[in-house]
């Protein structure tokens, strides 16, 4: 066998090797035009400037999104928080700010960090929250914004699982610093 032989034949492994990742490697999971809609589902965190302890209890979301190209999505998010069950007005002295639930809906853009299976993406939302319950006569509406954070994970082409964190701000910071909510995500995708 000659030299030029044997050169040919110790390329021919590494080429056959890329050509078999190159070709089966997974399509891209971020797309345009592409829809996503789902359900939430976990646990939020109040803070309350004058109260001294937190008010934390479940969430439940729903969202949808629209890839407007590869990179960014126009988000759509909703959620209602139950954040104090037993919350009363322990004496006259308790100020009428403390809510037993509060309910968002938010409409912003988000960033797709990456287009692979695992897919990390931020987003930033503003919209109104509703609080109600509680020591809260009627419903007091407020404008806010959101922070989004989330890894979701590709199943297939239709359906995808994931985390999420979304940190929430209200026009009355002052006696709401602070809303937080951790949760589980599974969605339904299609379009692209």
């Amino acid at each position: 066998m000659s030299a030029t032989t044997r050169r040919r034949l110790k390329v021919l492994p590494p080429c056959a090797a890329w050509f078999a990742v190159a070709t089966a490697a997974s399509s891209a999971g971020a797309v345009e035009r592409e829809n996503h809609l789902g359900l939430d589902a976990g646990g939020g965190l109040l803070v309350i400037g004058n109260k001294s302890t937190n008010d934390i209890g479940a969430s439940l979301g729903a969202h949808y999104t629209y890839g407007l190209n590869d990179t960014f999505n126009l988000m759509v998010e909703a959620s209602y928080s139950l954040v104090a069950l037993d919350q009363t007005a322990d004496s006259k002295k308790t100020p009428p700010t403390y809510p037993a639930w509060l309910a968002n809906a938010d409409v912003g853009i988000g960033y797709v960090f990456d287009v692979l299976q695992w897919v990390p993406y931020a987003g930033v939302l503003i919209g109104g929250y509703g609080l109600s319950g509680g020591t809260i006569p009627g419903v007091k509406i407020l404008p806010g914004a959101e922070i989004a954070l989330g890894l979701d994970y590709r199943l297939s082409s239709s359906m995808a699982v994931g985390v999420a964190l979304r940190q929430h701000f209200v026009s009355d910071t002052t006696t709401y610093p602070s809303f937080s909510q951790a949760l589980a995500r599974v969605e339904y995708n299609w379009g692209w």
